[in-house]
Protein backbone atom coordinates (compact mmCIF):
# COMPACT_ATOMS: atom_id res chain seq x y z
CA UNK A 1 0.00 0.00 0.00
CA UNK A 2 1.45 3.43 -1.13
CA UNK A 3 1.83 6.23 2.14
CA UNK A 4 1.41 9.37 1.52
CA UNK A 5 4.34 10.35 3.39
CA UNK A 6 6.38 8.15 0.57
CA UNK A 7 4.59 10.40 -2.16
CA UNK A 8 5.66 13.68 -0.12
CA UNK A 9 9.11 12.12 0.30
CA UNK A 10 9.51 11.69 -2.86
CA UNK A 11 7.93 15.31 -4.17
CA UNK A 12 11.16 16.70 -1.20
CA UNK A 13 13.04 15.70 -4.27
CA UNK A 14 11.67 17.91 -7.18
CA UNK A 15 13.64 21.21 -7.12
CA UNK A 16 12.30 24.49 -8.89
CA UNK A 17 15.08 24.98 -11.81
CA UNK A 18 14.80 28.88 -11.19
CA UNK A 19 14.71 28.59 -7.12
CA UNK A 20 16.47 25.74 -5.50
CA UNK A 21 13.99 25.03 -3.18
CA UNK A 22 11.57 21.64 -3.87
CA UNK A 23 8.15 21.79 -4.53
CA UNK A 24 6.90 21.11 -1.25
CA UNK A 25 8.49 23.43 0.78
CA UNK A 26 8.13 26.01 -1.63
CA UNK A 27 3.89 25.46 -1.16
CA UNK A 28 3.59 24.15 -4.35
CA UNK A 29 1.64 20.64 -3.44
CA UNK A 30 -1.69 21.40 -2.66
CA UNK A 31 -3.02 17.53 -2.26
CA UNK A 32 -2.15 14.43 -2.97
CA UNK A 33 -4.64 11.47 -3.62
CA UNK A 34 -4.14 7.24 -3.74
CA UNK A 35 -6.32 5.04 -4.63
CA UNK A 36 -4.64 1.78 -4.81
CA UNK A 37 -1.66 2.00 -7.26
CA UNK A 38 -2.97 5.69 -8.87
CA UNK A 39 -1.66 8.92 -7.35
CA UNK A 40 -3.32 12.52 -8.49
CA UNK A 41 -1.61 15.47 -7.52
CA UNK A 42 -3.05 19.31 -7.19
CA UNK A 43 -0.22 21.32 -7.25
CA UNK A 44 0.34 25.01 -8.35
CA UNK A 45 2.45 27.60 -9.37
CA UNK A 46 4.03 30.82 -8.63
CA UNK A 47 2.24 32.13 -12.08
CA UNK A 48 -0.07 31.10 -14.30
CA UNK A 49 1.84 31.84 -17.07
CA UNK A 50 5.20 30.06 -15.60
CA UNK A 51 8.09 28.56 -18.53
CA UNK A 52 8.67 26.12 -16.06
CA UNK A 53 5.37 24.49 -16.07
CA UNK A 54 5.52 21.68 -18.18
CA UNK A 55 9.43 20.30 -16.60
CA UNK A 56 7.69 21.06 -13.59
CA UNK A 57 4.92 19.20 -13.91
CA UNK A 58 7.32 16.56 -15.51
CA UNK A 59 10.08 16.30 -13.20
CA UNK A 60 6.80 15.28 -10.01
CA UNK A 61 5.24 13.12 -11.93
CA UNK A 62 8.54 10.79 -12.39
CA UNK A 63 9.57 11.29 -9.48
CA UNK A 64 5.98 9.86 -7.79
CA UNK A 65 6.17 7.21 -10.86
CA UNK A 66 9.52 5.95 -9.05
CA UNK A 67 7.53 5.39 -5.81
CA UNK A 68 7.24 1.41 -5.31
CA UNK A 69 3.83 0.59 -6.24
CA UNK A 70 2.78 3.65 -8.45
CA UNK A 71 1.70 2.59 -11.38
CA UNK A 72 -0.11 5.65 -12.61
CA UNK A 73 0.65 9.29 -11.58
CA UNK A 74 -2.00 12.20 -12.52
CA UNK A 75 -0.80 15.89 -12.34
CA UNK A 76 -3.70 18.77 -12.00
CA UNK A 77 -2.15 22.23 -12.56
CA UNK A 78 -4.00 25.05 -11.04
CA UNK A 79 -4.41 28.28 -9.72
CA UNK A 80 -7.09 27.85 -6.99
CA UNK A 81 -6.49 28.82 -4.20
CA UNK A 82 -3.65 31.70 -5.90
CA UNK A 83 0.21 30.76 -4.75
CA UNK A 84 1.43 33.35 -2.22
CA UNK A 85 4.89 33.37 -0.58
CA UNK A 86 2.73 32.52 2.46
CA UNK A 87 2.39 29.06 1.19
CA UNK A 88 6.22 28.51 1.71
CA UNK A 89 7.18 26.46 4.39
CA UNK A 90 9.43 27.16 7.46
CA UNK A 91 12.18 25.03 5.88
CA UNK A 92 11.83 26.61 2.37
CA UNK A 93 11.79 30.38 3.87
CA UNK A 94 14.90 29.26 5.88
CA UNK A 95 17.03 28.23 2.51
CA UNK A 96 15.41 31.11 0.70
CA UNK A 97 16.97 33.39 3.50
CA UNK A 98 19.85 31.94 3.26
CA UNK A 99 20.25 32.61 -0.87
CA UNK A 100 19.96 35.84 -0.13
CA UNK A 101 15.96 35.96 -0.66
CA UNK A 102 14.21 39.05 0.98
CA UNK A 103 11.75 36.48 2.94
Amino acid sequence: MIEKTQIISALKNVFDPEIPVNVVDLGFIYDVRIDSSRVEIDMTLTIPGCPMHQILTKMVEEAVAQVEGVDEVKVNLTFEPRWSVEKITEDGKTKLRELGYNI
